[in-house]
């Protein structure tokens, strides 16, 4: 049976597309609560989209000085090879940044939207609320899917040149690159000032309306969860696309039964989704955190199946099912074990919530040794999927290893067919986050207050386990670009009529420079980052005791006292757009110079380095940030001494260490990674031609 695969792909985006608009619909149809509730929200959406567009005009001049960069020497320089191959290297560039760009922005809009009505619904009851957060989510999960599976098979299906699909994907991940880390450093700023100043110095609640950097704190929320994640899974997804069709298109001599096979399972994988996200609910009284990893499973069994009943039926090679089975089960254990680390109802968090009854000390030491241990079987999962599938997919072409490495790209495919439910997952942590602080800051009631406690406790341990997933996700992608930069590096020197290289020897020095050189990178990536965090939320506390000394009444809660949130809006933006571009700059650049200087061998050494240190320092970074959160919330629901207790104020500051940690590097770490890694593959003619060595 012959059945074409990308009309298939274009078709259940545009599914997609429908199912987030009914979404859409139905959650802006619901109630939107009080006139206090509603004010409240427009503070916070008129300062998300402030940021969003800020931040997006900035991107723009530089997604355009690197488009000029791309004409001019990428694929190779416009002087030695086709200058139209280069110009439409550049359009798709420019295509995958405004894709990535659309896919935060629509996310950010239902966000910013569902959280009023998540609130208003809390008072009714926690089974609407929940479905209004969720379904709110969803509306992401469906468009960035959608879109990210539409935009790679467009350029198939309009150029025949799957190496466009790299531009493309160097530009989503460029973009979500930069806005990952810019949403990091506003949404950490604003926390962390607004936790030291309110919660440790002050005393008063989380969410009160008194503190000047509260309505900041939302807004981060949706720039840094829902705009940020957004564009990184985007990414994610694109890459792992692009890796696999690189590969498959290798194994075929053109575009072939393998690289059909690619486009069924991304088609299957999304439509799985959607079947997940419309099966949605919640029993009275059940746990949400159960409700959404239900979803997950649900979403997991139909993937499954459908890729099964279309191996048999289209008869594709079953070793390739296999492999794309294992990576998508290795990322359910993923994230079963990170939720073991964040869960607050599992003994590593009540650990560190223990441990803070002896202080800020304790609180550190404890938590940064589990968030050591949390990295361990994560690693594992990451290396035995790309052992597993390297093995089970190594002699189906015995004249090469390429079928082995897409057998590995295959396997990212599978950890990734089911992304449109994770973001789901994920954009419904910031939702119903954002409807806690609103009902606080509205007054909608204790029990209001209850059921958002326990939709934004579930909201905090799905984000880590995402977090985590989205990770080893990026980890097995990155895997396969090294792959598809072998391929790529391959093309090129056949083209030239030079030897073609095999691998790269650990014991070359060469190999050995890059390897050490890309090692050191996300280490000063990460520093980077967070010290941007550091001085701004400086700047921010410092801007917030003005206010309280300086706005009469403030501080006792007088009712005429208003703060002034606008102010620390724009200490949190202007500052975050002042430090997003120099950490990726960074990366790109010690990237070319590495491969200017040494050359392929030296590139592939410095990606490997990069891939082994990012990994690791991501997941520490990501879920030791997650466990001391959960921590702070385990003493805050009562145990250890509950509120104002010395636990808490320990937990507090192991929160406020946290942040900047799951919040602003440890996921921006996984897209500087797959950056690198497109950098290198785009760039492999010009160091071939140019390098020193």
């Amino acid at each position: 049976m012959e059945v074409n695969w990308f009309v298939v792909s274009v078709v259940v985006s545009l599914l997609s597309f429908a199912t987030a608009a009914w979404l859409y619909s139905w959650v802006n149809k619901q109630p939107s609560g009080t006139k206090r509730t509603q004010e409240l929200g427009t503070l916070i959406r008129q300062g998300a989209s402030v940021f969003l567009a800020r931040e997006y005009r900035l991107l723009a001049v530089f997604v355009l000085i690197v488009s000029g960069a791309i004409i001019l020497f990428l694929p190779e320089p416009i002087w030695h090879g086709d200058p139209m191959r280069n110009v439409m290297m550049a359009i798709a560039y420019i295509a995958g940044s405004v894709f990535s760009a659309l896919a935060g922005k629509v996310g950010m809009a239902i966000a910013t939207i569902a959280n009023t009505k998540t609130a208003t619904a809390a008072v009714e009851n926690m089974e609407k609320s929940f479905m209004i957060g969720f379904r709110g989510g969803a509306v992401m999960g469906m468009a960035v899917v959608g879109a990210s599976l539409l935009g790679v098979t467009g350029i198939v299906m309009l150029t025949g040149d799957v190496a466009l699909t790299l531009g493309f994907s160097f530009g989503a991940s460029s973009l979500a690159l930069f806005a990952k880390a810019g949403g990091g450093i506003f949404t950490k700023t604003a926390d962390i000032a607004a936790d030291l100043v309110g919660k440790v110095e002050l005393g008063i609640p989380e969410d009160d309306p008194r503190n000047p950097a509260v309505i900041a704190d939302n807004v981060g929320d949706n720039v840094g969860d829902v705009a940020g994640m957004g564009a990184d899974l985007f990414d994610s997804h694109v890459a792992s696309l692009s890796a696999a069709v690189v590969l498959a298109v290798a194994l075929d001599g053109g575009i072939g039964k393998f690289t059909q096979m690619v486009f069924c399972y991304a088609a299957a994988g999304l439509f799985s989704s959607i079947v997940g996200v419309l099966l949605a609910n919640i029993d009275k009284g059940a746990d949400p955190t159960k409700a959404l990893n239900k979803l997950t499973n649900v979403t997991t069994a139909v993937f499954v199946g459908l890729t099964a009943l279309a191996t048999v039926i289209f008869d594709f090679n079953w070793r390739y099912w296999a492999a794309s089975i294992l990576g998508l089960g290795v990322g359910v254990i993923i994230g079963i074990a990170t939720d073991y680390f964040t869960n607050d109802t599992r003994k590593p968090v009540q650990d560190v919530a223990s441990a803070s009854a002896s202080g800020p000390a304790f609180t550190m030491i404890s938590g940064m040794s589990y968030g050591f241990l949390s990295v361990f079987p994560a690693l594992i999962g990451i290396a035995v999927s790309a052992l597993g599938a390297f093995l089970l997919t190594n002699g189906i072409d015995p004249t090469t290893v390429t079928d082995a490495l897409f057998g590995i790209s295959m396997a990212a495919v599978g950890m990734l067919s089911i992304v449109g439910m994770i973001i789901s997952n994920d954009a419904y942590g910031p939702i119903v986050d954002n409807a806690r602080g609103l009902v606080e800051m509205a007054d909608l009631g204790e029990e209001a207050l209850r059921i958002t406690d326990e939709l934004d406790s579930a909201g905090n341990t799905v984000k880590a386990i995402t977090k985590g997933f989205a990770i080893s996700a990026a980890g097995l992608t990155v895997i396969a670009l090294l792959g598809a930069f072998l391929s790529e590096v391959n093309a090129v020197l056949q083209a030239r009529g030079m030897d073609l290289i095999a691998g790269f020897d650990i014991m070359n020095p060469l190999v050995f420079f890059g390897l050490i050189v890309g090692s050191a990178v996300p280490a000063v990536f990460s520093a980077m980052l967070m010290l941007g965090v550091n001085r701004n939320a400086e700047r921010m506390v410092a801007e917030i005791h003005r206010q309280f000394d300086e706005i009469p009444g403030l501080k006792e809660g007088n009712p005429k006292a208003k703060p002034d949130y606008a102010r620390c809006i724009d200490i949190a933006t202007t500052g975050a757009l002042k430090e997003l571009i120099p950490a990726g700059l960074m990366a790109i650049l010690v990237t070319l110079a590495v491969g200017l200087i040494g050359g392929i061998i030296a590139i592939g050494g410095f990606l490997a380095g990069n891939i082994v240190s990012g990994l690791l320092l991501a997941l520490f970074m990501s879920n030791s940030g997650g466990l001391w959160d959960n921590a702070k919330k385990y003493v805050e629901a009562g145990n250890c001494g509950g509120k104002g207790s010395e636990a808490h104020k320990a937990a507090v500051v192991g929160d406020t260490v946290g942040d900047p940690f799951k919040d602003t590097a440890g996921p921006s770490i996984n897209t500087q990674i797959t950056v690198v890694s497109l950098v290198s593959s785009l760039a492999a003619g010009l160091f071939i031609l140019f390098s020193i060595f």
